[in-house]
């Protein structure tokens, strides 16, 4: 029976310095049937020449040059347009897989079955030189970390390294893809595909999560970041997606979390919102245990 495909999506901008080691991290996979898709959104670095560089003689590697910096989340829906594969990977171009990630990925969620969608592992976090940082399960102990239907742990806490995730196709086309109006992708993805599929966690590291300075993710705590209002708009969708009293606790919880990192940045608008989502949850709550 041959390999289900795997269609590894490798977004850039502006990472030049990186997306070299990130597309030989995905040519040097122990597993074959991978279709790589490399996008460029609108780099004004040298991107597109190492990009180009990179792919010269590998026709069948697709680049995808978008002509403006549209976003994350709409750059990986253009690139879905285009993917073959059974299983997807979103890889950003300044991380990189270990050689056995897909392999092991695609044989964890191929053993869980049905219905479980997403595989997610350990990782090590590096410098932008490359060098150790720490490791994810440092903080978050392989002994801490839920499988199965883990929608309520995912509204209460951080504990999944994003770039460690690969999910079955089925999944993100049951979303409609990434949610375009939103800065990033990830706790939506997960509180929308853990309302519908299971998770399944692999206790190794198999990829490395590239800290660096001035990145999306270095800038999500800063102040204003823009990153704070989809944090809200996903809040809103939990609040739908709840069917417990147990879950309404959870999303309690996390309300007065994001409460008070607004409060930290000043972003004193968001702060009076969520405070008034935090009511609404209660009477929500109230009325469900009633």
């Amino acid at each position: 029976m041959p390999s289900p495909r795997v269609t590894v999506i490798c977004l850039c901008h502006n990472q030049g310095r990186f997306v070299r080691e990130a597309i030989q991290s995905v040519l040097g996979q122990t597993y074959s049937n991978i279709q790589l898709l490399v996008v460029d959104a609108a780099s004004t670095d040298n991107s597109v020449k190492v990009i180009s560089e990179c792919l010269a003689a590998r026709p069948e590697i697709r680049f995808i040059a978008l002509a403006e910096n549209c976003g994350n989340c709409k750059a990986f829906n253009q690139a879905l347009q285009q993917a073959e594969g059974e299983y997807i990977i979103d890889l950003a171009a300044d991380d990189v897989l270990l050689p056995d990630r897909v392999r092991k990925g695609v044989m964890s969620l191929a053993q869980a079955g049905d219905p479980y969608g997403v595989n997610f592992c350990d990782a090590d976090w590096i410098s932008e030189e490359g060098g150790f940082k720490h490791r994810h399960s440092d903080r978050f102990p392989h002994n801490t970390i839920p499988e199965g239907d883990i929608y309520r742990d995912l509204i209460a806490r951080f504990f999944i390294c994003s770039p460690t995730m690969i999910f079955k196709r089925r999944v993100i086309e049951s979303l409609g893809g990434y949610d375009e109006s939103l800065s990033y992708e990830d706790f939506d993805f997960w509180i929308r595909s853990s309302r519908i599929f299971h998770y399944c966690y692999t206790p190794e590291v198999m990829v490395q999560k590239r800290i660096v300075e001035g990145s999306m993710s270095q800038k999500q705590f800063s102040i204003r970041s823009p990153q704070l209002r989809s944090t809200f708009r996903v809040c809103e969708k939990i609040m739908a997606l709840n069917k417990s009293v147990a879950e309404q606790k959870a999303l309690a919880r996390r309300l007065l979390y994001e409460t008070r990192v607004c409060m930290q940045l000043m972003h004193f608008p968001l702060v009076l919102k969520y405070a008034g989502l935090y009511l609404k949850n209660n009477s929500l709550r109230y009325e469900r245990a009633g």
